[in-house]
């Protein structure tokens, strides 16, 4: 079996331990959490871990994007880790997005979406999926979506440009698109968004949050990523032409004016490749994190000091950002080192927040005790 090193910093001093590829327990002792928090191995041999969807029965399903899997962690006595691990599909295209809906588990592939019904029933039967939607784009950039059942009943489904900058047809790329549960009805919800691959829901309001990615290229500190607010259907955030609420792009800037869109909710680090988000709905965490909102930061890949690798926390009252901190960190070491790269994140029944890991192939489960 093929063994790498894990670089894991414990009381200050820099350790070299050995491990199977998959060996994230020994590094979490690396993490940085705000007093009274502690992070434990929530599954790990989860290769490629990336979207997170939650069932009623407490299974958790994840995603991956370079690979053709799709795991179920079964959680059979709803404790701090989970059962087993479950391969349920494979044999797909970059599956990334997925989502639980009336039984049936929901797959965005790079090309269409797909459905398992009755997924409860078939963990192991590797069961042949209903095809629910063919059309989307099939381009490899930013081709890997995110997908999710918003209030209104409805599949919201993240489709970013097959670029770093271009005009691409805003009706099909740089939207997020949703559509019936059956693939019918397809609308673009919102336009304007380079690359979203993280949304939620405010539990109060039922409006729409995400992030999305800035463009390269312009810079190690510009533009910045965004928290996005869309408070109804039919707003533009700016892409190709704004970035960031005020930075006109060099190369179509010139065609329309910043004052045009909607500017961020929040601005957030630049090239953080600020990923999965969700509203902190549990009570186990301080009032202070309640309703907030939970941002994974997968890290930059091309910034001369890196950035991100973390997770970071945007507070909202009266319903806008009251901040921006960083809640969870020591993925990324001070010598530059990466042993996990955080993807997405979900809030447990427990109160509990999982996060994934698609460097490391494992899930963590961050808790709270107060001590």
């Amino acid at each position: 079996m093929m063994r790498h090193l894990i670089r894991v910093v414990t009381a200050g001093l820099l350790l070299t331990l050995t491990g199977a590829p998959n060996a994230a327990a020994p590094a979490l002792d690396a993490l940085r959490l705000p007093p009274g928090f502690s992070a434990e191995i929530y599954a790990d041999h989860v290769d490629g871990a990336r979207s997170l969807a939650l069932a009623p029965d407490g299974t958790v399903y994840v995603g991956t994007r370079n690979g053709d899997k799709v795991y179920a962690l079964v959680n059979r006595n709803r404790g701090a880790r989970a059962d087993e691990v479950v391969v349920v599909a494979e044999g797909l295209k970059s599956p990334n997005g997925i989502a639980v809906h009336d039984g049936a588990l929901y797959v965005a592939e790079n090309h269409r979406i797909v459905r398992f019904p009755d997924i409860a029933k078939h963990l192991r039967d590797k069961p042949k999926p209903e095809v629910v939607y063919d059309k989307l784009p099939t381009e490899s950039a930013h081709g890997w979506r995110y997908a999710k059942f918003g209030p209104d009943g409805k599949l919201y489904v993240a489709v970013g440009a097959p670029c770093n900058i271009c005009k691409p047809d805003p009706d099909h790329y740089a939207a997020i698109l949703r559509m019936n549960a059956d693939g019918s009805g397809v609308e673009p919800y919102a336009r304007g968004i380079r690359n979203s691959v993280g949304f939620d829901w405010d539990p109060r309001t039922k409006e729409l949050w995400f992030t999305d990615n800035g463009r390269d290229w312009l810079g190690d500190d510009l533009p910045p990523d965004e928290l996005n607010h869309a408070a109804k259907a039919g707003m533009h955030f700016g892409y190709p032409y704004c970035h960031g609420g005020d930075i006109a792009d060099p190369e179509y800037g010139k065609e329309k004016a910043c004052g045009e869109f909607t500017p961020p909710a929040q601005k957030l680090a630049p090239h953080t490749a600020s990923l999965g988000m969700r509203f902190y709905t549990g009570d186990k965490f301080p009032a202070h994190y309640r309703n907030g909102i939970f941002i994974a930061e997968h890290g930059s890949w091309n910034r001369s000091e890196p950035m991100g690798y973390r997770i970071t926390f945007v507070p909202i009252e009266n319903g806008k950002p009251a901040g921006y901190e960083v809640f969870a960190q020591g993925w990324l070491q001070e010598n530059r080192s990466v042993w996990g790269r955080p993807v997405d994140v979900l809030t447990m029944p427990d109160g509990a927040l999982l996060v994934s890991d698609d460097r490391a192939g494992a899930v963590y489960r961050i808790s709270y005790s107060g001590k």
